[in-house]
């Protein structure tokens, strides 16, 4: 009989029963009695009473009654920890027991019980089960440190039991070294600061050793934690991933997964010229596509993390379109999946087949997949341009198909296809037209009132559609009424002797009769507009749009890079990163890809950078700007956190002269300052307020440009954000620069009525990784018309990214009252350090190495000054002349500057004794930064 009987029991009195049982001397009463006290327990009766009669049932032999008293004992302990404690000696006697399982099972079981009292008397059975001679009990003493360090952390460092977990990673065994690695992971998560896991080569190698051996969750342990390690350069990076790939070829998908996100990860590292590089791209496909012949379940998670890994690298399961058909049988969920990574995998090759089936599933009996394949079709049109005329005709057979539903998912389409491709499919409005009157959805509303409006000169009955929208104008969602009132006030401003009526009814019915805020507003707006200036008022509603982008719904770059880190897990489902939904956020690190190594990116060997030149990683200059509104809002208003400082962007040498010999004759001149100190190879920015020089020599030794005393030249400070638009508070501003720290000096003026208090600031990412050094102090309340002056210190390793232009600041500044938003311009010349001062034959090396397309000519007009005056005034602001000659009567200097990020400018400045108009050639490997160094120069000479 099996062991159901023990849960069909309904007895009253049943407790009693079991004690006597529980105290029987027969074996197999007492083993029959615990079952039925676990059956209870299971079933969610109380047995506790029954604590000190189960806790003497351990005293036995019997493995299987051990088992279950030790179940018994999880369970209760935490509610009974005096008794539980009764039970302490058994454990440390099960811990010396000559059966291995016993001893695991002791050991397991103390990690599970999680009462305080009782830990610290485990301590010496688990620190000699770590050492035990059986791999079974060192494998399970292993996680029962990760156990214990989560009751009480203090007392497993004190213990020392960490150096003894991380000595296990040598073990030779490979379950105890994935247990030992689980175990760390697991700690290390919980304490990010703590640099646990301190992997290297070699005990990289010794967990790749174990990999082969262990089971498949052992080996997901090992590939979770290879894909935390960073290695140390592209020929490490290509050994691990060689000595991974064979997992790919594992049953366990889970262990693919794990795989796959150890080789995307160090694939970031490898150069794309490699033969490896593209082996490895096609030996990732056939594991990935074998994914998909599992459970729709198992096919849903592959395909969620498919999605990410074709957003990075499209070239892997580029030939590998047909997996992602949709089979009849598909769930919904599947099915919609499948469609999306078809899209991601378009392109001019695969076109004809991918419309071809898109056009099957148009015709379904699924609403919702229907109307995401109309939807995709669209999509292809905008990506795979060739294709848009055959998409457009596939949409218009659709539309003729007159089923309400796909009709109006065809029209959204189409108004993105028009705002792709103006001017070339607007031949099909009179077919959309033809439709008015099925359309019921807001969206499909929306759009053909856009085309109408959009399109109104060319639709001979527009107004009389559009006033047909107008009948029911307070039935319709907000949507359609806001884009019913802008193709209105499109259509008046393009056939205004006819629409007046029409105009004047809309903007009542706007203004007046609608309670939407949004609506209102909008009305107001246009009715204002229209009124004053109906010039401007043509120039704003009737603007040139812009091409709407390829792909919408591209994950953002910097969280994609995010998510392929967390392939495989619940991230990579969801598509976001962890702290978007793990509660309270304990443990969770933000990950990213390593960056390009520069062997990855040039063929060059680091070895032909000058002497002196910064070699090594060469990130791009800048990345892309992002979603920068979503970045300001999100900003945590708390004390800054200093980052990692940037690297140095590597200076490479060429052997040909651009200049044909130019240049040659400067490393004969002798109108040099004194020697510039050596320049550094990293580019971090000098600390604050230290002192950037090695001695006091230095310190007045000005034409070295090393510790110049005198600061550089300081903007009158400006109204950044006026008080009406931040609640009566006023900011004016500007930025300086003394002996290495930049500033940012603030006035803050009160204006309201009521005392500010609790300041603080925030930086969006910005180009070259402002932020703010320390907190804002504002050590006094704010009363009103008070007027506070401060210096807030910056630092230059905050994050960064790209902006438009690339100067911009954004600033998040927050009170008692509310957080206001506001952006402002930097002078780049805070930017320009103290060892900008580069030696003659690095200069001439670096002239000629850049290209020549890098080079920009500027000319700055009306400054009356001579060339020492000139060249003191830059050198005060961190720009130094390397050299000078005269050629012709003109004079020549020859300066060099270097910005905290670590890229180096050059400078070429004509100056003719007499003409107050100056030459200004500069040189750099980012030009972007060209025309910001030109207008630094213009600000600092004439001011």
């Amino acid at each position: 009989m099996t062991d159901s009987k023990y849960f069909t029991t309904t007895k009253k009195g049943e407790i009693f029963e079991l004690k006597a049982e529980l105290n029987s001397d027969k074996k197999e009463k007492k083993k029959e009695a615990v079952k039925k006290v676990i059956a209870s327990m299971t079933v969610g009766k109380d047995v506790s009473a029954l604590f000190p009669d189960v806790v003497n049932c351990m005293q036995t032999d019997n493995l299987e009654l051990k088992k279950l008293v030790y179940l018994y004992l999880m369970n209760y302990a935490k509610s009974q920890p005096d008794m539980a404690i009764m039970a302490v000696n058994t454990f440390v006697k099960d811990c010396e027991d000559p059966n291995p399982l016993i001893r695991a099972l002791a050991v397991r079981t103390m990690g599970c019980i999680r009462v305080d009292k009782i830990t610290e008397y485990l301590c010496e059975p688990l620190r000699k089960c770590l050492k035990d001679e059986d791999p079974y009990v060192r494998k399970t003493a292993a996680v029962c440190v990760a156990k214990l360090h989560d009751i009480n952390a203090q007392l497993v460092e004190d213990q020392g039991f960490l150096d003894t977990l991380k000595d296990l990673i040598s073990d030779s065994n490979p379950m105890v070294v994935a247990n030992a690695v689980a175990a760390l992971s697991e700690i290390a998560e919980s304490h990010p600061s703590s640099n646990l896991l301190d992997l290297n080569p070699q005990s990289i190698n010794k967990l790749l050793t174990a990999l082969n051996e262990c089971t498949e969750w052992g080996q997901i342990f090992i590939l979770d934690c290879l894909a935390n390690y960073m290695p140390k350069d592209d020929r490490e990076a290509q050994s691990i991933c060689e000595r991974v790939t064979p997992r790919l070829s594992h049953a366990n998908s889970a262990v693919v997964l794990s795989a796959v996100k150890v080789l995307m990860k160090f694939m970031e590292m490898l150069s794309k010229d490699l033969d490896y590089y593209g082996t490895l791209l096609k030996k990732l496909a056939p594991p990935l596509v074998t994914l998909l012949s599992a459970e729709p379940e198992l096919q849903y998670v592959a395909l969620r993390n498919i999605n990410l890994i074709v957003q990075k690298r499209p070239e892997i399961l580029k030939h590998e379109m047909k997996v992602f058909f949709v089979k009849y049988n598909d769930p919904i969920y599947v099915k919609l999946e499948k469609l999306d990574i078809m899209i991601r995998l378009a392109s001019q090759a695969n076109i004809a087949q991918v419309l071809a089936e898109l056009k099957e599933y148009a015709t379904e009996v699924d609403v919702d997949f229907v109307r995401k394949a109309v939807r995709a079709i669209g999509r292809c049109a905008i990506k795979v341009e060739q294709s848009a005329e055959r998409c457009v005709s596939t949409l218009l057979d659709l539309i003729q198909t007159k089923v309400n539903y796909v009709v109006q998912e065809a029209i959204v389409v189409i108004k993105d296809i028009f705002r792709k491709y103006p001017n070339k499919y607007e031949s099909v409005i009179a077919t959309l037209c033809e439709n008015l009157d099925s359309l019921d959805e807001p969206e499909a509303r929306a759009a053909m009132i856009w085309i109408v409006g959009e399109y109104a000169e060319r639709i001979d009955n527009a107004d009389e559609l559009l006033e047909s929208f107008l009948e029911g104008f307070h039935d319709e969602s907000t949507q359609v009424q806001l884009q019913l009132l802008t193709a209105i006030v499109k259509l008046f401003l393009k056939k205004p002797t006819e629409t007046q009526e029409l105009v004047q009814q809309v903007l009542s019915l706007a203004t007046q009769d609608s309670d939407n805020p949004d609506l209102r507003d909008r009305g107001y707006i246009y009715w204002r507009l229209l009124s004053t200036d109906p010039v401007a008022a043509k120039e704003v509603v009737l603007a040139e749009k812009p091409l709407i982008s390829e792909e919408t719904d591209l994950i953002e770059p910097t969280l994609l890079d995010e998510l392929i880190c967390y392939i495989g897990t619940l991230a990579s489902v969801y598509h976001k990163p962890p702290n978007a939904f793990v509660e309270g956020g304990r443990g969770v690190v933000h990950k990213s890809l390593p960056p390009r190594t520069a062997s990855s990116e040039s063929t060059e060997s680091p070895e032909t950078a000058p002497a002196g030149a910064p070699s090594g990683d060469q990130p791009d200059v800048i990345p892309a700007q992002g979603d920068l509104l979503g970045d300001l809002l999100n900003l945590d208003l708390g004390p800054p956190v200093s980052g990692p400082p940037l690297a140095a962007s590597s200076v490479q040498m060429g052997a040909v002269d651009l200049l044909g010999g130019g240049l040659d004759s400067l490393i004969g001149d002798t109108n040099f300052g004194a020697p510039p100190a050596a320049v550094t190879t990293a580019a971090a920015p000098a600390r604050l307020g230290a002192p950037i020089s090695s001695g006091l020599s230095d310190l007045f030794d000005l034409t070295s440009g090393v510790g110049t005393l005198s600061g550089s030249y300081v903007a009158p400070k400006a109204v950044w954000l006026p008080a009406m638009k931040a609640k009566g508070l006023e900011i004016s501003g500007t930025f300086t620069r003394q002996v290495g720290s930049i500033s940012m000096d603030l006035q803050l003026t009160n204006k309201a009525l009521q005392v500010m208090t609790d300041f603080a600031i925030q930086f969006n990412r910005n180009s070259f990784g402002l932020a703010p050094a320390a907190p804002l102090q504002v050590h006094a309340p704010l009363s009103p018309n008070q007027t506070v002056e401060l210096s807030l210190p910056l630092n230059t390793v905050g994050s960064v990214m790209k902006m438009e232009p690339l100067n911009n600041l954004q600033v998040a500044v927050k009170n008692n009252i509310d957080v206001f938003y506001f952006s402002t311009l930097y002078p780049l010349h805070v930017l320009f350090v103290e060892d900008g001062k580069m030696d003659r034959q690095m200069f001439l090396a670096t002239w000629k190495d850049i290209p020549n397309e890098n080079e920009a000519q500027f000319q700055i007009r009306d400054c009356p000054l001579n060339t020492e005056t000139a060249s003191n005034k830059l050198q005060s602001s961190n720009i130094f002349t390397v050299a000078k000659r005269n050629v012709e009567g003109q004079d020549m200097l020859y300066q060099s500057l270097k910005l905290t990020n670590g890229i180096w400018v050059l400078a070429e400045l004509r100056i003719q004794p007499g003409n107050p108009n100056f030459t200004l050639s500069l040189k750099c490997r980012a030009p972007e930064v060209s025309q910001h160094v030109y207008q630094a120069y213009e600000t600092i000479l004439k001011n």
